[in-house]
């Protein structure tokens, strides 16, 4: 039996892993996930919030989920701000329906509040079990492909057209060709296996771009600020630190009760199913059920309501841990090791001057083809599912809005099983569902 108290604790000996395997999956799962540490700043920061401030947010937010996850849960899992949620609060949230930013990260307070009681009271696997995995896949692919849209837009891949709404843009500019040349070395980088290929990817293309600049060939729209160090001290949050909880009185319109409901839905099936891949890649589950659910779940919800006060969109549990799971990775101390290295990437901020969004969009389309690999599993041979699916689906990008694709598929998936005659396979948590997106619907289309 291991004398040592660490490993006693997160069970080595039960697991057959040691420190130097742990660690290892530790740094490999931080370097397959980094790229939030840019990415994250990218897309909230169109909306005006403090791209500085939100490095650090991104940061301690990650490294405070991950340490609870690592710690109560026992699981080899880090969190971070969710790809997607940033993409919704953003696009669909702020910029879609007007509403301020401060307003925004107030939603996410109350979602991130309601999360934790709901997982303290077990609703949450409740209902969680009680959606289809059909919509819960088409939920995933559809927010890929939104994130994939955001990604071409902001590298001006694709821009706007006057007759046709979109077009492809211009290939003789710099962000464009630099984007594209970091799309390529990107997947190149994933499929020759190679671990963490999206940040490394990242680190190339920032590199080129930081060499265009100084023979000086930039991309106007997005100019490379070339810093005078590497490290520097933390940056401040006070821009955006504890905005959420001075702002809780504007929550006072069905408008915003939509926001934190949509929180609130795609957190759920988010954090869920990256804990079941992760915990079956690991060996973690027991007859098909994952043990410590509620103290996983819990470090979740709790890391939440930590961020939307640090001043971050909703944290989510991340897939890229199956990396380090794939490294050998058993137990919550990698997911520390993977939280102390979030903690020393906040003396790196320099470093966002360089990261522009040319930079990180190769990294939104890449994320966004592993989200759509869902779409392989739903049943395209049933009308009943196709279709609502589609919906959902399509409806995100081609509407811009996440909340109005979850929205039509929910309406249309009652109705159509109830067509098809397999009404009895309904949850009643799904009708209670279709009424309120039902009553929600005409907001979203204002």
């Amino acid at each position: 039996m291991n004398r040592n108290p660490i490993a006693r604790y997160f069970q080595f000996d039960e697991f057959g892993t040691n420190f130097k395997r742990e660690t290892v999956a530790g740094i490999t799962t931080f370097l397959a996930m980094a790229y939030i540490l840019f990415v994250n700043p990218t897309v909230l920061g169109a909306t005006h919030m403090d791209t500085k401030a939100l490095f650090t947010a991104t940061a301690l937010s990650a490294a405070i989920g991950t340490l609870l996850m690592g710690i109560l849960a026992k699981y080899p899992v880090a969190i971070a701000p969710g790809m997607g949620l940033n993409a919704f609060f953003t696009y669909t949230v702020v910029i879609g329906m007007g509403i301020p930013w401060q307003t925004a990260i107030a939603g996410v307070f109350i979602a991130g509040v309601i999360f934790v009681l709901i997982s303290i009271f077990k609703i949450r696997e409740i209902i969680i079990n009680a959606i289809p995995e059909n919509l819960k896949r088409a939920t995933a692919a559809g927010i890929g492909l939104f994130i994939a849209f955001i990604g071409l837009q902001n590298s001006k891949i694709v821009v706007k057209n006057p007759d046709t709404l979109v077009q492809i843009g211009s290939l003789h500019s710099t962000g464009v060709l630099l984007t594209l040349f970091g799309l390529i070395v990107t997947i190149l980088f994933l499929v020759r296996g190679i671990q963490g290929g999206v940040f490394y990817g990242m680190v190339v293309t920032a590199v080129a771009g930081v060499i265009l600049a100084l023979m000086g060939i930039t991309d106007k729209a997005n100019p490379v600020f070339i810093p005078d160090s590497i490290v520097s001290s933390i940056p401040s949050l006070k821009p955006i630190f504890g905005v959420a909880i001075t702002h809780l009185g504007d929550i006072n319109s069905w408008n915003l009760v939509v926001v934190v409901l949509t929180f609130l839905f795609v957190g759920f099936f988010d954090t869920a199913g990256t804990l079941m891949a992760i915990a079956n890649q690991a060996g973690i589950l027991k007859d098909n059920k994952l043990p410590r659910a509620g103290r996983a779940l819990l470090a979740d919800s709790s890391s939440i309501v930590i961020g939307s006060i640090l001043g971050t969109s909703p944290t989510t549990a991340y897939i890229e841990s199956s990396a380090g799971v794939a490294s050998g990775g058993r137990t919550g101390f990698s997911a520390v090791v993977t939280a102390i290295l979030f903690l020393l990437a906040m003396f790196f901020s320099p470093l966002l001057g360089v990261v522009t969004a040319d930079v990180t969009a190769p990294a939104l389309i890449i994320v966004g083809v592993l989200m759509a690999s869902a779409l392989k599993d739903i049943e395209w041979n049933k009308l009943e599912i196709a279709i609502p699916a589609f919906l959902t689906i399509a409806m995100m990008p081609f509407t811009y809005s996440i909340t109005t694709g979850i929205a039509l598929g929910f309406v249309t998936y009652p109705i159509t099983m109830a067509v098809r005659g397999r009404i009895k396979e309904l949850h009643p948590v799904m009708w209670v569902l279709f009424i309120i997106f039902i009553i929600f619907l005409p907001v979203l289309a204002k």
